[in-house]
């Protein structure tokens, strides 16, 4: 209790919360003063067609002055909230004491048409009145001296109203404890909404710093990585010719020909690292530039090309002639690349590996087939994560750092399809690419 008494906005965003409290305040204040104009018209015009002996109506006189006073001063509220909102170079100061004119209004309204409906009786005045608080609470966002003048104020009024009135002594004395009570429960309602919307907007702000900080260190990750990767390329394809220079020149007479291979294989390897590396920073969500493709000629020329750089046995089947669709050759051939080179590299040279098309209503399925090691089930939920940890060293110590697959899922999805694994182990694994026809 004594923390949300004393509770405070922390300091570095207790100015902006003033400022959207404010803010807030009146966008009520504009709302609720049309609301209780359109209570009131409609409680007037019922009184018009309805009441047709008013002397017969009990307190009338009362109950139709406090409407008139509801029907002209709740669209100057509105009014007034409007053009504070608008100019917004009107000082803090006068659209704050607004606000508390309302809130102030709105429970003597609620108080004065309770007390005379219960006849001056406490425990029937309670309801109306209660209305007019839980609103105030809800609606509006006070500070500390801000709601204790409102409470104090509207006790004050409340005093005064009942020890003017025809009732007992008793009765008035019953009736200030009733308005100490009224008090609080307005003092604690409003303390516990401000609370509650303070501690929300804290949390908002703090969650849109982490974000904002989440997004600068992507935006200097991907440069780091940019540089880094821009910057080695140069330098291995300088050791890679060189290497290739050297294995060309000794020829059959070469006593470090089996370091210069190595030199040449792990040159290639970095090299493909780095195009990967490059390959996430340039895969943005969004647009990719697509064009009518003839995916007959594109996947047998894929095929065939395959199958002279790996010397493999590679089956095309399912393949239609003149079948077209809308990709980005390149991007595609990187998917299938990736695909195949798992396939050869997770399988023996004896088994074949299968390139297989299928075709759905407005879908075109191409499968990549092999009959490998297949992967192990604790791996396939992380096997399209970036830098996943489920890469392995192939059959022959061929390298991985994890970021093949991911591409291809991220190249796919521009290609408004998707990528999908099947796999058991030491039985094989198939890879399923979905594309719209």
């Amino acid at each position: 209790m004594t923390n949300l008494l004393n509770y405070k906005t922390p300091p570095q965003f207790d100015a902006l919360y003033t400022q959207s409290a404010i803010e807030d305040n009146l966008k009520n204040v504009r709302i609720l003063g049309i609301i209780f104009f359109g209570i009131a018209l409609i409680v007037r015009l019922l009184a018009i067609t309805s009441i047709e002996d008013k002397s017969t109506f009990f307190n009338y006189e009362v109950y139709s002055s406090i409407n008139w006073v509801q029907l002209f001063t709740t669209p100057v509220f509105a009014l007034g909230a409007h053009i504070l909102l608008k100019y917004q170079h009107t000082p803090l100061g006068l659209k704050r004491i607004w606000a508390i004119l309302l809130a102030l209004f709105l429970l003597f309204i609620t108080m004065l048409v309770s007390y005379h409906i219960s006849l001056y009786n406490t425990k029937n005045t309670v309801t109306l009145f209660l209305i007019g608080i839980i609103t105030v609470s809800l609606f509006f966002n006070f500070k500390l001296y801000e709601i204790l003048f409102i409470s104090i104020t509207i006790t004050l009024i409340y005093w005064t109203l009942i020890w003017t009135g025809p009732i007992s002594k008793n009765e008035k004395i019953m009736n200030i404890f009733a308005g100490i009570i009224f008090g609080n429960i307005l003092f604690l309602f409003s303390r516990y909404c401000y609370f509650f919307k303070s501690q929300q907007f804290v949390r908002l702000k703090l969650l849109q710093i982490k974000n904002s900080e989440i997004e600068s260190l992507h935006q200097q990750r991907g440069e780091i990585l940019s540089f880094v990767a821009h910057d080695l390329r140069a330098p291995l394809s300088n050791i890679e010719a060189l290497a290739n220079l050297i294995q060309h020149q000794n020829t059959g007479n070469n006593p470090h020909a089996e370091e210069v291979d190595h030199i040449i294989k792990s040159t290639q390897l970095a090299k493909s690292i780095i195009n990967d590396l490059i390959e996430v920073i340039k895969t943005k969500p969004g647009e990719l530039e697509r064009k009518d493709l003839n995916l007959h000629q594109f996947l047998n020329a894929f095929v065939n090309k395959w199958r002279t750089l790996a010397k493999r046995e590679i089956n095309l089947v399912g393949l239609k002639p003149n079948t077209s669709i809308v990709a980005n050759a390149n991007k595609l051939e990187r998917v299938l690349d990736n695909l195949i080179s798992n396939a050869i590299k997770f399988s023996e040279e004896n088994q074949e590996i299968t390139v297989r098309c299928a075709y759905g209503p407005n879908t075109i399925k191409i499968q990549i087939i092999d009959h490998g090691i297949g992967i192990p089930s604790n791996m396939l939920e992380h096997i399209f994560s970036q830098f996943t940890t489920a890469g392995r060293t192939g059959l022959k110590g061929e390298k991985s750092i994890g970021l093949g697959l991911h591409i291809a899922k991220r190249i796919m999805e521009q290609h408004y399809g998707d990528l999908s694994v099947e796999s058991e182990e030491h039985k094989g694994t198939i890879f399923t690419m979905l594309l719209p026809a």
